[in-house]
């Protein structure tokens, strides 16, 4: 229970201590070397089925730049997980905020070698807000968390995938994670920090929410730009102005009490990963790692272009029953045109706040 009380605040850190079933936990490690020619996500866990029924741990491989993934399933017992801070194990694997370390032996794939993360860049909790969450946190009954463990970080370390040595020195890593019972029925998931500006990143989720009987859209996107986090969330009395989804493109549009924030992503080919339902863990995902997405920030005072460049190597996921999250006010929004998409609108390049 004391660990389960500590981890509230530290959203890092495994959240199942005492749990034995209906419960999943994972977190995403996804690194770019400099060259930005390897484009990696590996994503650790572990999966409690009712009663206990299909219980194990895992590690999910993604290479971003041709699709293929990988899950390797390994014993329940083999999952092993600090109550004191994020620290966690698959096997021989270790997993740390600040880095990893793989000695991972299949026939289908091996993977060696250790990255370290220099100086993560959290997102900020505090005593009302633990998180990425704000107080939904700390209601018990949520379907699915998330947490960011960092938004940004300089990564360094070697890696031999399949016999290939990669340097990953002078790359960029993001880190984040989910838990609960399963995923949502309906999401649209999008990341990235790879923009001309160094130091940018964009994290943005929005899903259908069960809620006490009944499900509403809920939706948390975070903006680091010039050491500032923009929050733009459910929580925070954000407004959700435009969400549509075609074969191409996703469209998103936001905005605060001060600012507004436009996201459009140019969707891509990726590979299928495994998610947490109720029952089991299903090949079901379809996440691309080379997506780009175009982000434009302004300030509402005078609609002045505070940021406007085009991310790399995004991550994107569009999953479920998406329709019951689309936009359904204005059905011209999710006709399928991509009319005048942000990847053709002239006036692409970054501008000043000045």
């Amino acid at each position: 229970m004391l660990a389960r009380l500590r981890a509230l605040w530290n959203p890092d850190m495994y959240h199942g201590h005492g749990r034995t079933q209906n419960f999943f936990e994972g977190w995403y490690f996804k690194f770019v070397d400099a060259s930005e020619q390897q484009v990696w996500a590996i994503i650790p866990g572990v999966f409690l089925g009712k009663s206990g029924h299909g219980s194990h741990s895992f590690i999910q491989t993604l290479n971003g730049k041709t699709g293929v993934s990988h899950y390797h399933r390994f014993p329940l017992e083999a999952f092993s997980a600090s109550a004191h801070d994020f620290e966690i194990a698959v096997g021989p694997n270790r997993f740390r905020a600040d880095g990893l370390k793989l000695s991972l032996e299949r026939s289908e794939q091996t993977l060696h070698g250790e990255l370290r993360f220099l100086n993560p860049i959290p997102w900020p909790v505090t005593a009302l807000s633990p998180g990425i969450m704000g107080w939904y946190s700390f209601v018990p009954f949520m379907e699915c968390y998330h947490g960011v463990v960092s938004l940004d970080h300089p990564v360094t370390g070697v890696l031999e995938i399949d016999g290939k040595r990669y340097n990953f020195d002078g790359g960029r890593g993001y880190t984040e994670k989910d838990w609960g019972q399963a995923f949502p029925q309906a999401w649209v998931w999008l990341q990235t920090n790879h923009f001309d500006t160094p130091g940018v990143c964009l994290s943005a989720s929005v899903a259908r929410i069960p809620w006490l009987g009944s499900a509403f859209r809920g939706f948390i996107v975070g903006f680091w730009h010039a050491g500032v986090l923009h929050r733009f969330a459910t929580y925070t009395g954000a407004r959700l102005e435009q969400l549509s989804v075609t074969d191409s493109h996703v469209h998103w549009h936001l905005s605060n009490a001060v600012h507004r924030l436009e996201i459009e992503a140019e969707r891509s080919e990726g590979g299928l990963l495994h998610a947490p339902m109720r029952t089991a863990m299903l090949a079901r995902v379809l996440e691309s790692l080379t997506a780009r997405v175009r982000v434009r920030l302004l300030a509402r005072s005078d609609n002045r272009v505070l940021f406007d460049e085009v991310g790399r190597h995004a991550g994107l996921e569009v999953g479920g029953e998406v329709k019951l999250i689309l936009d359904r006010e204005n059905p011209s929004l999710n006709r399928g045109s991509d009319e005048g998409n942000a990847f053709n609108r002239p006036g692409s390049t970054r501008q000043s706040e000045a």
